[in-house]
């Protein structure tokens, strides 16, 4: 069969790239000046030939089979803005990029429709989301790094990768990241990292070799989803420290792929003994990198995807078969 014409915003540039490993055509709304969501295929990713720019003035005048929404700008705004009724009407997911942070338990999603499916990217903020009538699944991150990168670990130092870590504040653990680093050798990577005395921003396509070099990797947040940054450092075979919070509990487990816990200062000893002792460090990181073949390998993510898009449009295909496993998507609340 054909494959699927999906229109959708440029909201998350890694997460952009690795979904559009679907083997489906997707296409990007675009905007002079790039404003948020409308910067289409943005520098700094590989993008393949499926992926395809398109003015936002000539949306409503195309032809599509799914429309993916990923923030509520898109859902709330954006979509009355360039779509046109028929458009509207069209089947539609809703991508779900972060646990609710009105209120944890509390918080009603934007999206309250029994004919749409609403997808989360972790078990946990499917948990904490009031979703009401819409039906729900869970698809988790899928994520390459070039196999011929493998971790080192030669650098006696930690590594920490989020972007806007100083103007996004304690939700994403500036000052665990502060407190921390007067205690270990952290260097830290991403947008706006300068801001705090960090390296800036990595192309995407050199930060599997440049942070396989680090001892560990430290994730400093709170609260928000899963980070990709975190997966791929554990695809590369790197030990993963971080707070004992969200879905993190369920992805590092202690003593065999890195170290979690909601005190800091067992943290910093686990970090100290991994910068004096790079054999255990190489332990830890080979059981990240076996986690991280298994749970978040490209060939899953991709099979999940291509269900939910088949429930979604009444395609057929309601079970896709690896070579080695059959994967099935569980839905929550109901059918879309």
């Amino acid at each position: 069969m054909r494959p699927l014409r999906i229109l959708t915003w440029h909201v998350h540039g890694s997460y952009l790239y690795y979904l559009t490993q679907c083997q489906h055509e997707f296409y990007l709304p675009i905007k002079p000046g790039r404003p948020e969501g409308y910067g289409g295929r943005l520098g700094g990713f590989p993008w393949t030939d499926n992926v395809h720019d398109v003015p936002a003035e000539v949306v409503r005048d195309l032809e599509f089979d799914c429309v993916l929404f990923q923030s509520r700008k898109n859902y709330l705004s954006d979509q009355f803005e360039i779509l046109s009724e028929s458009q509207q009407q069209l089947p539609r997911i809703y991508l779900e990029h972060d646990p609710p942070q009105e209120h944890p338990t509390n918080s009603h999603h934007p999206v309250d429709d029994p004919t749409m499916l609403l997808v989360h990217v972790t078990a946990f903020n499917q948990l904490m989301w009031d979703s009401g009538r819409t039906p729900t699944c869970v698809i988790e991150h899928g994520v390459m790094v070039p196999e011929n990168v493998q971790y080192t670990g030669e650098l006696d130092r930690g590594l920490v990768i989020v972007n806007g870590l100083r103007s996004r504040g304690r939700r994403l653990g500036v000052d665990v990241f502060n407190q921390v680093r007067q205690q270990v050798p952290l260097d830290l990577v991403g947008m706006g990292a300068e801001n705090l005395g960090g390296l800036g921003e990595i192309p995407h396509q050199q930060l599997p070799a440049f942070q396989a070099r680090y001892r560990f990797f430290f994730n400093p947040i709170r609260y928000t989803s899963l980070g990709l940054a975190v997966c791929e450092a554990m695809m590369v075979g790197m030990p993963i420290i971080g707070l004992a919070t969200t879905e993190m509990v369920t992805v590092v487990e202690n003593g065999v792929s890195g170290y979690v816990d909601t005190n800091s200062d067992r943290l910093v000893q686990m970090m100290q003994m991994l910068l004096h002792n790079p054999q255990e460090a190489r332990r830890l990181g080979a059981g990240a990198r076996r986690l991280a073949r298994e749970r978040f390998n490209m060939q899953r993510f991709v099979y999940d995807w291509e269900q939910a898009f088949a429930r979604v449009t009444g395609r057929q295909e309601q079970r896709f078969t690896s070579a080695s496993q059959t994967y099935s998507m569980p839905l929550k609340g109901g059918r879309a």
